[in-house]
């Protein structure tokens, strides 16, 4: 098993948010917010949405339930600013309110939602432990918490084999910044034994897909 190399906590250059965003990831972020509009029931909920980057998880989410009030936080300036032009675009800034602010340490009080999400935000905490007791104290009691991020790879020919059949569209900046998410991703096994660090030993762990790890709560 390969090492994690961490990358920057925060992607927080304007061309790389671009290129981020520009990065066509509507297939996992559509499954993802079907996944996470079917938790708890369908009345009102307040969401919060962990690194939510330029929000194209939010904005899919505001369309399958029009209902729910979801704040979405990035420590990022620059991915806030295309998240604020994504929302703009599909209506939905009545719905998504966003937030500058560390996922690890947020200005809200415990236990202040009813939902917790992030996609993709793992990979970028140093020490993701932080992040877990941080929603860990902000969750509702009987809320529900989805997080996915990326499994790392057990080789450097697998991360390579993941970047070439991504997106044969990606540029080499693209693909540089994926292979970078890969290194500084966890294991399953590393994921798990931070569920139990935290206390949620009722948790449902699994790898969700060929690159992807996902935990329900």
């Amino acid at each position: 098993m390969i090492e994690r190399i961490l990358e920057p906590e925060v992607m927080d250059d304007p061309q790389e948010a671009e290129e981020y965003d520009s990065m066509d990831f509507t297939e996992v972020n559509t499954d993802f917010a079907l996944l996470a509009s079917k938790l708890g029931d369908k009345g009102y909920k307040k969401v919060l949405d962990l690194g939510t980057g330029t929000a194209r998880i939010p904005v899919i989410l505001a369309s399958l339930r029009p209902g729910w009030e979801i704040v979405a936080v990035d420590l990022a300036a620059s991915m806030l600013a295309i998240a604020e032009r994504n929302i703009q675009a599909a209506g939905k800034s009545s719905q998504i309110t966003l937030q500058l602010a560390d996922a690890k340490n947020l200005p809200y009080p415990d236990n202040s939602f009813d939902i917790i999400i992030s996609n993709s935000l793992v990979h970028h905490i140093p020490n993701p432990l932080d992040l877990f007791r941080e929603i860990n104290r902000l969750i509702k009691p009987g809320g529900a918490i989805l997080i996915r991020d990326l499994v790392r790879p057990s080789c450097e020919a697998e991360i390579e084999r993941i970047v070439a059949e991504a997106n044969l569209d990606y540029s080499p900046r693209q693909k540089q910044l994926f292979r970078n998410s890969l290194h500084a991703a966890l294991t399953v096994d590393e994921v798990r034994g931070i569920a139990e660090a935290v206390g949620w030993l009722n948790a449902e762990i699994y790898q969700s897909s060929p690159r992807h790890w996902t935990i329900v709560v």
